[in-house]
């Protein structure tokens, strides 16, 4: 069974940085993308950074240039955000195939 637990969210003012991780349980985590997804109130979840298993990466445009996503040999996936917005605000989800973690809250303050 694949499990994907986040965690490294938080409460920071704009413009600071946060960096959260994704241990992923998995023999075949070598072998898949991994995305992060994030969720604000009221609002439908979407689509924030992906890696593949040889390490290309796609972001949302709303993201680029801001933050980074990696991936260690750990079983492990980060995303590195910089330059926090308030509209950053989310429960922040990582991905594998069909599998989604229990998500980590990222609240930014003005």
């Amino acid at each position: 069974q694949v499990q994907l637990v986040e965690s490294g969210g938080g409460l920071v003012q704009a413009g600071g940085s946060l960096r959260l991780s994704c241990v992923v349980s998995t023999s075949t985590f070598s072998l898949n993308a991994i995305a992060w997804y994030r969720q604000a109130p009221g609002k439908q979840r979407e689509f924030v950074a992906v890696i593949s298993r040889i390490g290309n990466t796609n972001y949302a445009d709303s993201v680029k240039g801001r933050f980074t996503i990696s991936r260690s040999n750990a079983n492990t996936v980060y995303l590195q955000m910089n330059s926090l917005k308030p509209e950053d605000t989310a429960v922040y989800y990582c991905k594998l195939q069909d599998y989604w973690g229990r998500g980590t809250q990222v609240t930014v303050s003005s």
